[in-house]
């Protein structure tokens, strides 16, 4: 949790870190053990750690910006500018209408920085995140495992793509991840 300018760990033990304690931390578990993908990885309000996240991470770790790009092309925009982060996490009602959120993703594509389609909390078992992965070429969806019919609608979907798409159908596997090709 970002409190007054330090990260708690208000449910273990306590501690604080500052923003280049918490790079550190990310790094050294980078390090430690196969890593491909932080989401949020620092506050929304911290620009500087999650400059400093990205200088030391981004070339090899997706960097996905949720909280602090809120779907949003002028404060993605700013991120691009200022080198933070290297992806975003895309939720379709988040910024307001479908030609705004292709507008996010057309900047975030202009500039190398990933999509990851995502749903929404009270997710129904509508396919539509589904059909944007595929349209927008974004190659990565955030809907959670197969265990519930309104994620399994979602994979579905996927199914029902791939076999009208035939042979035209492409599956990037790793080099769908950054320092994974």
């Amino acid at each position: 949790m970002w409190d007054n300018g330090k990260y708690l760990f208000f449910k273990s033990d306590k501690s604080k870190k500052s923003s280049d304690e918490m790079v550190a931390l990310w790094a050294s578990w980078v390090k430690q053990f196969p890593i491909v993908l932080l989401e949020d990885g620092m506050a929304e309000n911290d620009w500087g750690g999650w400059k400093t996240l990205t200088k030391e991470l981004g070339k090899n770790v997706e960097l996905v910006g949720d909280d602090i790009f809120c779907t949003n092309p002028a404060i993605l925009a700013k991120g691009i500018a200022e080198g933070v982060g290297n992806s975003i996490l895309i939720k379709l009602n988040q910024i307001g209408t479908l030609t705004e959120t292709l507008d996010t993703i057309e900047l975030a594509q202009q500039h190398s920085y990933n999509c990851f389609i995502s749903h929404r909390s009270g997710e129904t078992e509508d396919t539509t995140i589904s059909d944007l992965t595929v349209a927008a070429g974004a190659g990565h969806i955030k809907t959670g495992s197969g265990c519930r019919s309104e994620r399994v609608a979602k994979f579905n979907q996927f199914l029902r793509i791939e076999r009208q798409l035939g042979k035209g159908a492409r599956f990037a596997g790793r080099k769908a991840f950054r320092g994974r090709g």
